[in-house]
């Protein structure tokens, strides 16, 4: 698996998948979930509102994975995944790991070679950006996956610069 970060835009990626830092509602929030949901337009919202109404009807967990269209988006679909909200007095690292294994786990399922991450957590959820990019960069780095090529799409230099010495680009 080639795995690479690049400062940018993730609703601009031309992958089969892009990865959702989404809230556990599904419905649309600020940072990528907003990004996400603006840029793909009312498809995606239709698709996470029927999963609320069928198999996610609490919303869905934290560390959990889901797909849906990806509507306008130049990917073919979006995998949804909800972050872990940092503590500084209880590990959180084994479900952001989760978000990014279950997230890879359903591209599998759909089947996707490539795929696009956002920094799950670091925005409103509060997870310091360094050590997050030491969780995602180990956990797709263990992953069990037939997903080819992982591009982590970090939108400020200070993430990507984070997310970059992780995976020892320079």
């Amino acid at each position: 698996m080639h795995i690479t970060a690049i400062q940018g835009d993730i609703t601009e990626q031309r992958v089969d998948a892009v990865v959702n830092a989404a809230n556990s509602s599904l419905l649309g929030g600020g940072g990528v979930d907003g990004a996400i949901h603006r840029r793909g337009g009312s498809e995606i919202l239709e698709a996470c509102k029927q999963l609320r109404a069928s198999e996610y009807t609490e919303g869905l967990s934290v560390g959990q994975a889901v797909a849906t269209t990806a509507g306008e988006l130049p990917a073919r679909w979006v995998i949804h995944t909800v972050g872990p909200t940092y503590s500084a007095s209880r590990g959180r690292s084994d479900l952001l790991a989760s978000c990014y294994r279950e997230s890879l786990r359903v591209a599998d399922s759909l089947p996707a070679t490539s795929v696009a991450f956002p920094a799950v957590s670091t925005g409103v959820y509060s997870y310091p950006v360094d050590e997050a990019a030491g969780v995602a960069a180990r956990a797709v780095r263990e992953a069990e996956t037939g997903v080819e090529l992982v591009r982590f799409v970090l939108f400020d230099e200070r993430t990507y610069r984070a997310f970059a010495a992780e995976l020892g680009q320079r």
